[in-house]
């Protein structure tokens, strides 16, 4: 059987390792793929991106079902390798995409570093806004208001990578998403595995239309995407 990137030999190259106010995040290169660690945790990587995509489309498919709305403004949480933006501009139905990214070395690597191959096209859209800031602190203090927020900045809602992420999947967090959501806005979150307990606390956070679609994958079990309708 071939070898896939997975497999690859070759020992993981350091692009760039970095030191900032969350920890250390650093860019290697495997075989034919970039990937991204942060404090030692695998975040994501070239691969595939089936999953990262589904989180955008998911989110217009459950705006469409709601009646639509003319150019609907996207809040994405999390830059990452650039699946979700990249499919997101490709798509002309979004009238805004904003991206809150906390890793300045992550918008880095993408405006001038490996990581542009793949972004550059997104970064250049001018509906595109990169925001450097914490997505907790972001949707506790923003007064900007979106039509849907698609959130992936952990590997789920029980698998942070920071202590501090997890109040953005309990009750006070999910206040600020919906805060955050125009009448009838969708949030999306992606996660590795399904959670039937952030189910429940989106449900009791006052989300509707409440549900877990899977995405298979390449190798091992299906990611997720937990999607819930906002109150009004």
């Amino acid at each position: 059987m071939p070898l896939t990137p997975h497999d690859s030999p070759e020992a993981p190259e350091v692009l760039d390792r970095r030191d900032g106010p969350y920890g250390e995040v650093v860019l290697r290169r495997h075989g034919g793929l970039l990937q991204i660690i942060a404090n030692g945790c695998f975040l994501m990587d070239t691969s595939d991106g089936r999953s990262e995509r589904r989180l955008i489309d998911a989110a217009a498919d459950a705006l469409a079902a709601s009646g639509g709305r003319t150019a609907p403004r996207l809040l994405i949480g999390g830059l990452g390798v650039g699946f979700s933006l990249v499919h997101a501009a490709a798509d002309p139905r979004w009238g805004r995409i904003a991206v809150v990214e906390r890793e300045r070395a992550i918008i880095g690597w993408h405006r001038t570093g490996p990581l542009a191959a793949l972004s550059a096209g997104a970064l250049a859209d001018p509906r595109t806004e990169i925001v450097e800031a914490d997505l907790v602190a972001y949707v506790h203090e923003t007064s900007d208001t979106y039509d849907a927020l698609c959130l992936d900045i952990d590997n789920g809602p029980g698998w942070t990578v920071t202590e501090g992420n997890d109040g953005l999947y309990g009750p006070s967090g999910l206040a600020d998403c919906a805060r955050l959501l125009r009448p009838g806005g969708v949030l999306a979150v992606w996660s590795a595995q399904p959670s039937p307990e952030f189910e429940e606390t989106l449900r009791n956070a006052g989300f509707q239309q409440v549900r877990t679609e899977e995405i298979p994958v390449a190798r091992g079990v299906p990611d997720v995407i937990h999607i819930g309708v906002g109150p009004g």
